[in-house]
């Protein structure tokens, strides 16, 4: 891709999904918003689906739960079928990611007796980490660390060398995200997962950064457990609640180690003891929160219509675009490139980097550029297909070249 002055024009002239950005809550034309892989826009969509289940709310009290008692399970398949390339009843809408992977992974330790090691790696989203750092405090269990590349991310040879460290009978767990939260390197989860199944280990991936931006097909790639959030690219709204994924064939072997009454057979019995009802129902545990599905539903739904196909197509147009203007116009004012340069292994994300990072993103803020910041020194340009255009992306970075420019390493402006 050239990189010419209407480069950002005519690709937005020919943008396929163009129209879809007139489906969300723009209150401010001007601000050009590069954070929809930390908080996606409200859609028009999910603003009508949670206002009309407020109404119902409101209308027919108690008697609305007859059409949402099943909601999580009906979000979940359309998840698993829009989003994830697995079947009905292997989704469902629940909790937070962190609930949810705590549940998994303590599940599948359950499943690996005698097994007393989880291998993860050290750049993997800290909840995760925290995570899996009690499980094992709690069950003086090992983490097998993975020392991986901040900017390729964890690859199929780290994961071996993990195994290759100690016995790998040893290994219960492997878990990772799909998706670097800070570099947007996508890993080989097809490869890892045999890895971990060649040792008889369960894998676990955290899709986060990656569902509703990248095509996954968990049954071609075997996983056996997964979780992720939905108010990133599903555009599910703060705080809605995420997914789980477990593969049909586990759901019987598995036990949820939090048994709620969601979850329970014939859950209105009230039963004197835990009986789980049959398949992925068995994952629910206490009263979902009914208005941030109903946003999920709607998120979903958009992802559905866009095709998860052109939505790739578009985030790697995108980030292509963003890389290329980092060359010409940030490299030469000191900053290094966070992501990987191959398109085909990064997410919807770039990362550029400088050590003042922090105060930059402050003073892009200040300027009407709003992206995030990574520790240490990394702002992370979230470039969500739905909602950017390829001018968002020459806009945001020529305003910060144009800060770093303007001031030295020491002085930057917050």
């Amino acid at each position: 891709m050239a990189i010419t002055v209407d480069t950002a024009r005519t690709l937005d002239e020919a943008d396929p999904l163009a129209r879809f950005r007139d489906r969300f809550v723009i209150d401010d034309p001007a601000l050009v918003y590069l954070d929809g892989n930390s908080l996606g826009r409200l859609s028009l969509d999910a603003r009508e689906a949670v206002t009309a289940t407020v109404a119902a709310w409101g209308g027919e009290l108690i008697r609305a739960w007859d059409g949402w008692l099943d909601l999580p399970e009906r979000v979940g398949d359309r998840i698993a079928e829009v989003c994830l390339g697995v079947h009905p009843g292997e989704v469902v809408v629940a909790d937070s990611t962190t609930v949810n992977l705590y549940r998994l992974a303590v599940a599948a330790l359950d499943a690996r007796p005698g097994r007393r090691v989880i291998v993860t790696d050290r750049a993997n989203f800290p909840t995760d980490r925290y995570v899996l750092e009690g499980i094992a405090a709690a069950r003086d269990l090992e983490i097998r660390w993975i020392e991986t590349d901040p900017i390729e991310g964890v690859q199929p040879g780290d994961v071996a060398r993990a195994f290759e460290a100690g016995r790998p009978d040893e290994v219960a767990l492997v878990t990772l995200s799909a998706v670097d939260y800070r570099s947007a390197a996508m890993a080989d989860v097809g490869a890892i997962t045999a890895l971990a199944h060649e040792a008889g280990a369960l894998a676990l991936w955290d899709l986060s950064h990656a569902v509703g931006s990248v095509p996954l097909d968990l049954e071609r790639d075997g996983v056996d457990l997964a979780v992720g959030c939905t108010y990133k690219y599903l555009n599910g709204g703060p705080g809605a609640p995420a997914f789980l994924y477990v593969r049909r064939e586990l759901q019987d072997e598995l036990r949820n180690p939090i048994q709620g009454w969601f979850g329970q057979r014939d859950q209105f019995e009230m039963g004197p003891t835990y009986d789980p009802a049959p398949g992925i129902r068995r994952w629910l545990v206490g009263t979902p929160p009914i208005l941030g599905v109903a946003g999920v539903a709607a998120g979903v739904e958009l992802v559905a219509e866009a095709g998860i196909d052109a939505i790739r197509a578009k985030a790697v147009a995108l980030t292509t675009l963003a890389v290329e203007r980092f060359d010409a116009w940030l490299a030469p004012h000191g900053f290094s490139l966070g992501s990987p340069r191959n398109a085909s292994r990064r997410g919807a994300h770039v990362t550029v980097r400088r050590a003042d990072a922090r105060a930059l993103t402050s003073a892009l803020i200040a300027h009407g550029v709003v992206p995030d910041f990574r520790a240490p020194d990394g702002i992370r340009l979230g470039l969500s297909p739905l909602t950017t255009r390829f001018a968002d992306v020459e806009a945001g970075l020529d305003r910060l070249r144009r800060l770093a420019a303007s001031v030295s390493t020491s002085s930057v402006s917050t």
